[in-house]
Protein backbone atom coordinates (compact mmCIF):
# COMPACT_ATOMS: atom_id res chain seq x y z
CA UNK A 1 0.00 0.00 0.00
CA UNK A 2 1.73 3.57 -1.47
CA UNK A 3 2.01 5.72 1.89
CA UNK A 4 3.32 9.26 1.60
CA UNK A 5 7.79 9.02 1.67
CA UNK A 6 8.10 11.18 4.93
CA UNK A 7 5.90 8.85 6.99
CA UNK A 8 7.51 5.89 5.62
CA UNK A 9 10.88 7.21 6.89
CA UNK A 10 9.01 8.33 10.54
CA UNK A 11 7.72 4.66 11.03
CA UNK A 12 10.96 3.15 10.17
CA UNK A 13 12.67 4.96 12.66
CA UNK A 14 15.16 7.35 10.28
CA UNK A 15 13.92 10.34 11.24
CA UNK A 16 11.05 12.14 12.83
CA UNK A 17 8.39 13.51 10.25
CA UNK A 18 9.94 17.03 9.82
CA UNK A 19 13.67 15.79 9.57
CA UNK A 20 12.23 13.47 6.98
CA UNK A 21 11.17 15.70 4.99
CA UNK A 22 14.54 17.56 5.21
CA UNK A 23 15.97 14.08 4.27
CA UNK A 24 14.07 14.44 0.94
CA UNK A 25 14.35 18.25 0.22
CA UNK A 26 18.62 17.30 0.91
CA UNK A 27 18.33 14.84 -1.96
CA UNK A 28 19.38 11.80 -0.03
CA UNK A 29 16.53 9.79 -0.38
CA UNK A 30 15.88 7.30 -3.12
CA UNK A 31 12.96 5.57 -4.25
CA UNK A 32 14.09 2.85 -6.93
CA UNK A 33 17.24 4.57 -7.96
CA UNK A 34 15.63 8.01 -8.32
CA UNK A 35 15.70 10.42 -6.05
CA UNK A 36 12.88 11.47 -4.48
CA UNK A 37 10.95 14.69 -3.61
CA UNK A 38 8.45 16.01 -1.33
CA UNK A 39 5.36 14.64 -1.62
CA UNK A 40 6.67 11.55 -3.41
CA UNK A 41 4.73 8.00 -2.18
CA UNK A 42 6.01 4.61 -1.88
CA UNK A 43 5.29 1.03 -1.23
CA UNK A 44 7.27 -0.14 1.34
CA UNK A 45 6.41 -4.13 0.07
CA UNK A 46 7.31 -3.39 -3.39
CA UNK A 47 9.47 0.13 -3.74
CA UNK A 48 13.33 -0.30 -2.58
CA UNK A 49 13.65 2.83 -0.79
CA UNK A 50 17.59 4.08 0.40
CA UNK A 51 18.52 7.02 2.96
CA UNK A 52 21.79 7.73 2.73
CA UNK A 53 23.04 4.72 1.06
CA UNK A 54 21.09 2.48 3.17
CA UNK A 55 18.51 0.35 2.47
CA UNK A 56 15.13 1.15 4.74
CA UNK A 57 13.50 -1.56 6.62
CA UNK A 58 10.66 -1.86 8.23
CA UNK A 59 11.34 -1.77 11.86
CA UNK A 60 9.30 -3.38 15.34
CA UNK A 61 8.59 -0.72 17.04
CA UNK A 62 10.11 -0.36 19.92
CA UNK A 63 8.65 1.67 23.36
CA UNK A 64 10.96 2.23 26.00
CA UNK A 65 10.06 3.36 29.57
CA UNK A 66 13.16 5.12 31.28
CA UNK A 67 13.26 6.21 34.93
CA UNK A 68 16.07 8.63 34.21
CA UNK A 69 18.33 9.34 37.13
CA UNK A 70 20.22 12.72 37.31
CA UNK A 71 23.18 14.02 35.39
CA UNK A 72 22.04 12.80 31.69
CA UNK A 73 20.87 14.90 28.71
CA UNK A 74 17.36 14.13 27.48
CA UNK A 75 19.07 13.82 23.59
CA UNK A 76 20.39 11.39 21.35
CA UNK A 77 23.60 12.61 21.47
CA UNK A 78 25.52 15.73 23.25
CA UNK A 79 28.08 17.77 21.61
CA UNK A 80 29.70 18.48 24.77
CA UNK A 81 30.23 14.90 25.46
CA UNK A 82 28.08 14.54 28.50
CA UNK A 83 26.52 11.37 29.19
CA UNK A 84 22.85 10.71 27.27
CA UNK A 85 19.77 8.63 28.06
CA UNK A 86 20.53 6.86 25.35
CA UNK A 87 23.83 5.61 27.52
CA UNK A 88 21.98 4.19 30.13
CA UNK A 89 20.11 1.57 27.55
CA UNK A 90 21.33 -1.61 25.53
CA UNK A 91 19.08 -1.59 21.83
CA UNK A 92 19.80 -1.94 18.64
CA UNK A 93 16.93 -0.01 17.19
CA UNK A 94 17.47 4.17 17.01
CA UNK A 95 15.13 5.06 19.34
CA UNK A 96 14.84 8.44 20.71
CA UNK A 97 13.18 10.68 24.02
CA UNK A 98 9.81 12.18 23.41
CA UNK A 99 10.16 15.52 25.44
CA UNK A 100 12.36 16.31 27.92
CA UNK A 101 13.67 16.17 31.39
CA UNK A 102 16.19 18.52 32.37
CA UNK A 103 19.92 17.30 33.40
CA UNK A 104 19.25 17.83 36.94
CA UNK A 105 16.03 15.91 36.83
CA UNK A 106 14.93 12.55 37.86
CA UNK A 107 11.47 10.90 36.96
CA UNK A 108 9.72 8.63 34.05
CA UNK A 109 10.99 9.40 30.55
CA UNK A 110 9.70 7.52 27.25
CA UNK A 111 12.09 6.36 24.26
CA UNK A 112 10.64 4.62 21.02
CA UNK A 113 11.49 4.69 17.53
CA UNK A 114 7.71 5.71 16.34
CA UNK A 115 7.35 8.59 14.61
CA UNK A 116 3.96 9.20 14.43
CA UNK A 117 3.43 8.10 18.17
CA UNK A 118 6.44 10.64 18.98
CA UNK A 119 4.23 13.39 17.19
CA UNK A 120 1.45 12.82 18.77
CA UNK A 121 2.57 12.12 22.57
CA UNK A 122 4.91 15.56 22.18
CA UNK A 123 3.38 18.30 19.66
CA UNK A 124 1.47 20.69 21.67
CA UNK A 125 -1.40 20.57 19.18
CA UNK A 126 -2.47 16.90 20.95
CA UNK A 127 -2.86 18.61 24.28
CA UNK A 128 -1.52 15.83 26.13
CA UNK A 129 -0.74 16.41 29.76
CA UNK A 130 1.95 15.82 31.68
CA UNK A 131 2.52 15.98 35.21
CA UNK A 132 5.69 16.70 37.55
CA UNK A 133 6.16 15.96 41.12
CA UNK A 134 8.59 18.47 42.48
CA UNK A 135 10.67 18.46 45.27
CA UNK A 136 11.75 21.99 46.22
CA UNK A 137 14.44 22.94 48.41
CA UNK A 138 12.62 26.05 49.94
CA UNK A 139 8.56 26.27 50.25
CA UNK A 140 7.32 27.93 46.76
CA UNK A 141 6.08 31.40 47.54
CA UNK A 142 2.17 32.37 46.18
CA UNK A 143 3.54 34.74 43.78
CA UNK A 144 5.37 32.05 42.22
CA UNK A 145 2.37 29.34 42.51
CA UNK A 146 0.22 31.99 40.76
CA UNK A 147 3.19 32.57 38.16
CA UNK A 148 3.08 28.79 37.25
CA UNK A 149 -1.07 29.09 37.40
CA UNK A 150 -0.61 31.48 34.26
CA UNK A 151 2.13 30.07 32.41
CA UNK A 152 5.54 30.95 32.27
CA UNK A 153 7.55 32.34 29.07
CA UNK A 154 11.17 29.99 28.64
CA UNK A 155 13.49 30.24 25.72
CA UNK A 156 11.68 27.78 22.95
CA UNK A 157 8.28 29.36 24.05
CA UNK A 158 5.66 30.22 26.66
CA UNK A 159 4.57 27.14 28.69
CA UNK A 160 0.47 26.40 29.27
CA UNK A 161 -0.63 26.91 32.81
CA UNK A 162 -0.33 24.59 35.53
CA UNK A 163 -2.14 23.10 38.11
CA UNK A 164 -0.48 22.73 41.03
CA UNK A 165 -1.20 20.39 44.04
CA UNK A 166 0.29 21.02 47.27
CA UNK A 167 1.49 17.42 48.56
CA UNK A 168 3.36 18.81 51.52
CA UNK A 169 5.21 21.66 52.75
CA UNK A 170 8.56 21.08 49.78
CA UNK A 171 6.48 18.42 47.43
CA UNK A 172 3.79 19.77 45.17
CA UNK A 173 2.48 18.39 41.91
CA UNK A 174 2.43 20.35 38.88
CA UNK A 175 0.11 19.27 36.01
Amino acid sequence: MKQRLHKILAASGIASLRKSEQLIAEGRIQINGQTAKIGDSADQDIDVIIADGNRVSIQQKRYILLNKPTGYVTTVSDPHGRPTVIDLIDVRERVYPIGRLDVDTEGLLLLTNDGEFAQKMAHPSFEIEKTYRAELSRPLTEECEALLARGVKLDDGPTGPALIEVISARRRRVD
